[in-house]
């Protein structure tokens, strides 16, 4: 931007601090009028921590906000609203059950004679809503309209209250390809009227063809601003991740696969992730690589039928597969540990030795109880096997570490006797000791025989262990690479590379 353009928000020195950590230290961001600012960085890189520190929402240790020239301290996000910056979240935080006008008038009714002047509220809301390019019935419930229109009427009341700044965490997290045109549509309006948008997503396609400058965090600091009409995609994605990029000079030989197991064609869900194909070989690990919201998770769902597949076909050696549900997928000896094991995967409250054989159970039926002294068998082994160091089986398994408890979880799929084994970032918070022992495991199971499917956000980790990785960006497929081909620099390329120029 020039510099001779007075910015609209300055923020300089923001840090925060709890216990242990340091979320944000000495960050600094720049917003211009009718500029879009993209916010990138990974999970924990400190985006959420800044927008709730400029907005209110925390009390910043350090720094100062200000907006148009003046020092502004936002106690609230209600402050912040009237100081002039708005806020519109991924979860749409408006009410279904009322209608549009209501939503988008909401604590501020058009009033005559003291009762609410519905007639013109709606009038008014029509009159808001086609300066965004909507022409629809503010009269009906919004409840009633797609996402992408909800986000706009979120969009339309942000902006109506505040007026300088908006900022849109994730907003085309839901939508779909024409929808996210439809935004960009908005979000282009609102710049042409001197508005400053932040930008927070993690599509890079999308930052590219949106965003004017990009602020990338990593691990609470700035990395650098860049014009993104003078960066590559490379450069953008080396800032993010903050890795070198060198070349393993030696994999482990991987052997060869054996038969094909599972075979995928043209298979994806709308609005998750685009149809893709894939074959996965007993005795070979097949890895995801890709950023945060690359569609890593949600190919591991749509796999293990989390999130059912709404087009294309499976096969299973051969045979037509349905995979319409997890108990369809468990019944065909399929396992998924999930990404968020605390939410998605263990029981907090349940012993170890209860979480350890919950799927064996499942899979057996509740009326058929496994004897008391298969169970004990069960659950002594695999913690033998697996090294899980607790007090007693008894122990509730929320009071294990991290790593602990995603040796239980991996414990209670082994237990099943799976013959497909999907994996999504086993590794995650988790100490160094038990990494490595999670990686010596899919080595073993691999050779072994097992087919793997695993999403990891850590390169070198993939590269160490797959015997192939599926590249991911923007929900969909850019790349393979086989054997020798798999570097951290190969990866990062292919994420990285214009869809022209994937192989």
């Amino acid at each position: 931007m020039p510099t001779d353009i007075t910015p609209v928000l300055h923020a300089t020195g923001i840090s925060k601090f709890f216990p242990g950590v340091i979320a944000l230290d000495d960050v600094e961001l720049t917003l211009y009028p009718g500029e879009v600012h993209g916010l990138l960085g990974e999970n924990g890189a400190g985006k959420s921590t800044l927008i709730k520190c400029l907005t209110g929402a925390y009390a910043r240790d350090g720094g100062k906000i200000e907006l148009d020239g003046v020092e502004i301290s936002p106690r609230d996000p209600l402050s912040s609203q009237e100081a002039g910056i708005g806020t519109v979240y991924q979860e749409v935080n408006l009410l279904p059950n009322l209608s549009v006008a209501e939503n988008l008038f909401l604590g501020r009714q058009p009033r005559r004679f003291g009762m609410i002047d519905q007639r013109r509220m709606v009038r008014d809301a029509r009159t808001i809503l086609s300066e965004y390019g909507l022409d629809i019935d503010p009269a009906r419930l919004l409840s009633s309209y797609s996402i992408a229109v909800q986000q706009i009427v979120a969009i339309a009341r942000a902006v109506e209250l505040s007026g300088k700044v908006l900022i849109l965490d994730e907003p085309t997290a839901s939508l779909d390809r024409d929808e996210v045109q439809l935004m960009f549509s908005v979000i282009r309006r609102l710049t042409g009227r001197g508005l400053a948008v932040v930008f927070i997503t993690h599509f890079l396609d999308q930052v590219q063809a949106i965003c004017d400058r990009a602020t990338i965090l990593r691990n609470g600091c700035v990395v650098g601003t860049l014009k993104l009409a003078e960066a590559s995609r490379t450069e953008i994605v080396t800032m993010m991740l903050g890795r070198q990029l060198e070349e393993v000079t030696s994999r482990a030989d991987r052997g060869v696969p054996g038969d094909v197991l599972l075979s995928l064609e043209e298979f994806g869900r709308r609005g998750s992730i685009e149809p893709f194909s894939m074959e996965i070989r007993e005795g070979e690990v097949v890895g995801l690589a890709g950023l945060l919201g690359s569609g890593r998770s949600e190919t591991c769902n749509a796999v293990f039928g989390a999130d059912p597949a709404d087009r294309g076909e499976a096969r299973l050696r051969g045979d037509p597969l349905r995979l319409s549900n997890p108990r369809a997928a468990i019944r065909h000896r399929f396992a998924l540990c999930p990404e968020d094991r605390k939410t998605d995967g263990i029981v907090g409250d349940l012993s170890v030795r209860e979480n350890i054989i919950l799927s064996l159970q499942a899979r057996q039926g509740w009326f058929r109880p496994l004897p008391r002294a298969r169970i004990e068998e069960i659950a002594e082994h695999y913690v033998q096997a697996l090294d899980i160091r607790l007090a007693s089986l008894d122990t509730p398994i929320r009071l294990l570490s991290g790593g602990n408890q995603q040796k239980a979880l991996l414990a209670r799929w082994l237990a099943t006797d799976p013959a497909f084994l999907i994996l999504d970032e086993p590794t995650r918070g988790i100490d160094v000791g038990a990494h490595a022992e999670i990686i010596a495991l899919i080595e073993r199971l691999r050779a072994d025989g097992m087919a793997l499917l695993v999403a990891s956000s850590e390169m070198e980790e993939l590269v160490a262990y797959s015997t192939r990785v599926i590249v991911l960006r923007d929900r969909k497929q850019v790349g393979e690479l086989r054997g020798d081909e798999i570097s951290p620099a190969a990866i990062v390329r292919a994420i990285a590379a214009e869809e022209e120029e994937v192989a």
